[in-house]
């Protein structure tokens, strides 16, 4: 729902949101009341010792304090249960009885300073167990305090006076010659405070005029995507919830024959698919060397640093060029245990790290007799901001006849490797030690990505190429470029992967999805969050919450509802592009980018949806851009990505060469 306006300012939290919290406290009040008032009625009649006339005011003052505080939480979360997300009215009440409940909170300042100074006399004397009393009393009162000042912290919106006066007074008049100016001056003053985020976040390294670069484009990415909805967090979380039930339901429907396709094992289609899988599995583990010790830790906890230990000391190889910070050896080490390569066999080992240049390696691979240049992931805070530089920018390649769109940030970091590679003299080193040798370019998510674009560069110089991409991000080439790359670029992705499915319009897509979807149910809120959160953990059936989109036909489903309009503020320019042709001459601003290559889909045969199962059994099949174009919600978006569970199918699907692959 639209964000709750108090003081005179909008908060990052809504008039249904203090269900769960105030319903939690007003237990705690509860039990606190009752213990308090057992304690005075046992001791009543024995307050006559040193401080005993001190401590029996407090203890009365203090229960009629709490049950006064007991009164307003009970009236804070009967008022909050009222409603649903997009219809407020029935909590208009709600902001008067939260001031009611502020102003509780000077009293109780007082008796907790009270209570403080009583159990630090000295000279009470008074029973042990009425003094253990008032100091849990008093320790859990200035708990309370300080959990509520972090709580109004948290919800705190630093442009919420800007955004009411904005809300309020310009969309009632939008002829205003004003409204223009004051527009502008609330997107900016919005792209600062995401700057300012980011720069707090990123306080830990060094700050250049490539990172300044950045952290703006970030910020106004950012604020281009939040500034045309008025949804607080837990209305997320709640659009999240309802979605990923819809999606269970959805996919726990019968399919009609058209719908699945399946090739025989003999079959070209799957010989070809047998034959790339094992590739794909040989060559993740070079995708996944790249990452270093973190990595080999993570996949080997017990054993890990015991091993890495042991090849601490040795000295680096004279005929390994190693560039970079790699103390202690830790990151070398563990690239030659998962590789299983010799010494000998790498050229160059770049640990170097900053934003737009990112980590690689190329090795000697004789088993597959290949020239390996494997590109670390996402692992610091550098890699996160290239990733995030998700402008586009134009990519020149002679043999595409329009040339077409890729991701910045990812395409500077191919742009950093592509010179160090031939600028450098590294392929040349390469191919003069193994002339016969094919060149092969990895990477895992945005080492994927950046391996993908490298690939393009290089292909040119080396017909012969093959690129596998491993998760690599769904917003990386235009639809040109994409088919182009199919030729000589294989990517793999798992299950309900996020990253392959993250690109600015399907951004748009699940926003536009989370606001009709939200702003239609007929439920609580607290409902919704508390059955999303059984769901997710404890499984069933997905819950069927009725919804005002029931029944409506479907040109209906497409005109947006009153109370879906009443959760965006204005629509944002790439919001229009998901629902309205643009016009001709103007294009969108974020244009739809694809993965790269051939795709391999891998998925479940049979999957619980749980975090947790063992035995599973996976299938692949090749695949198109298209199924991509949608975010899809799952506990396992996140775990699907990452790179040990890529291995982990790939390694099950290469040792089942007599299973049926559809």
């Amino acid at each position: 729902m639209p964000g709750l306006v108090l003081f005179g300012r909008r908060w990052a939290i809504g008039s249904d949101d203090f269900v769960l919290p105030g319903a939690f406290e007003l237990f705690v009040r509860l039990v606190w009341w009752i213990g308090i008032f057992v304690l005075y009625t046992v001791h009543k009649g024995q307050f006559n010792c040193p401080g005993g006339g001190l401590l029996h005011s407090y203890l009365l003052g203090l229960i009629i304090l709490l049950a006064s505080i007991i009164c307003a939480l009970s009236a804070l979360v009967y008022v909050s249960m009222q409603g649903t997300i997009s219809n407020p009215g029935p909590r208009k009440s709600l902001p008067k009885i939260l001031y009611t409940r502020l102003l509780l909170y000077f009293p109780e300042f007082i008796w907790a300073v009270v209570g403080a100074v009583w159990v630090s006399d000295n000279s009470v004397q008074c029973e042990k167990t009425v003094v253990n009393g008032v100091i849990g009393t008093v320790i859990a009162s200035w708990i309370i305090i300080v959990f509520t000042v972090l709580g109004v912290v948290i919800v705190f919106d630093p442009l919420g006076g800007k955004k009411t006066f904005y809300l309020d007074g310009v969309s009632r008049n939008l002829e205003s010659s004003q409204s223009g100016q004051l527009l502008y001056n609330v997107k900016s003053s919005a792209t600062r405070v995401w700057e300012k985020r980011i720069r707090l976040l990123c306080c830990c390294i060094v700050q250049d005029d490539d990172h300044r670069v950045a952290f703006t484009s970030i910020a106004e990415l950012f604020r281009s995507y939040f500034s045309d909805t008025d949804l607080v967090p837990s209305d997320i979380a709640a659009g999240l919830i309802l979605l990923h039930q819809e999606q269970d339901k959805m996919e726990n429907c019968p399919k009609e024959p058209e719908e699945v396709l399946c090739h025989s094992p003999s079959s070209l289609v799957t010989d070809d698919l047998d034959v790339e899988l094992e590739n794909a599995a040989h060559y993740m583990l070079f995708a996944a060397a790249a990452y270093g010790w973190p990595y080999y830790v993570y996949t080997n906890p017990y054993t890990a640093l015991c091993k890495l230990n042991g090849d601490c000391c040795r000295n680096r190889p004279t005929d390994s060029d190693i560039t970079g910070s790699d103390r202690h050896n830790f990151h070398f080490g563990s690239i030659l245990k998962i590789t299983g390569l010799q010494y000998r066999d790498f050229i160059h080992i770049s640990f170097h790290n900053k934003i737009y240049e990112i980590p690689f390696f190329v090795a000697l691979d004789h088993k597959k007799e290949a020239i390996v240049v494997a590109v670390r992931g996402t692992l610091s805070f550098e890699d996160i901001l290239t990733d995030l530089s998700a402008d586009c920018e134009d990519l020149t390649l002679e043999e595409v006849l329009e040339n077409g769109f890729v991701h910045k940030g990812i395409t500077q970091a191919a742009n950093y490797i592509y010179r160090k590679l031939i600028n450098d003299g590294i392929l040349n080193q390469a191919f003069t030690i193994a002339p016969e040798y094919r060149l092969v370019i990895v990477g895992h998510s945005l080492g994927g990505g950046t391996a993908s674009i490298l690939a393009i560069m290089l292909r040119n110089s080396f017909p012969t190429l093959r690129c596998y991409a491993f998760s690599p991000p769904g917003g990386l080439l235009s639809k040109s470029l994409a088919d182009y790359t199919k030729h000589f670029i294989v990517s793999v992705i798992v299950g309900k992967d996020l990253v392959a499915r993250l690109s600015m319009p399907n951004m748009e897509d699940l926003k536009r999805r989370i606001v009709r979807i939200v702003a239609n149910c007929n439920r609580p809120k607290y409902q919704i969050l508390l059955r999303g959160c059984w769901y997710e953990v404890f499984g069933g059936d997905p819950d069927d919450f009725p919804t005002e989109l029931d029944g409506r036909s479907q040109d209906a489903l497409t005109q947006p509802l009153l109370a879906e309009e009443s959760l965006m503020v204005h629509r944002s320019p790439s919001y229009n592009a998901l629902e309205e042709e643009p016009p001709l001459n103007s294009p969108p601003q974020y244009p739809h980018l694809y993965l790269p290559g051939k795709i391999i889909h891998i998925v479940e045969e049979c999957s619980s949806r749980r975090l947790c199962s063992s035995d599973i059994k996976y299938t692949a099949r090749w695949s198109n851009e298209t199924v991509f174009s949608s975010i899809l919600i799952s506990p396992k978006m996140i775990t699907d990505h990452m790179p040990d569970v890529v291995l982990k199918a790939l390694n099950s699907l290469s040792q089942e060469h007599g299973s049926c692959l559809c």
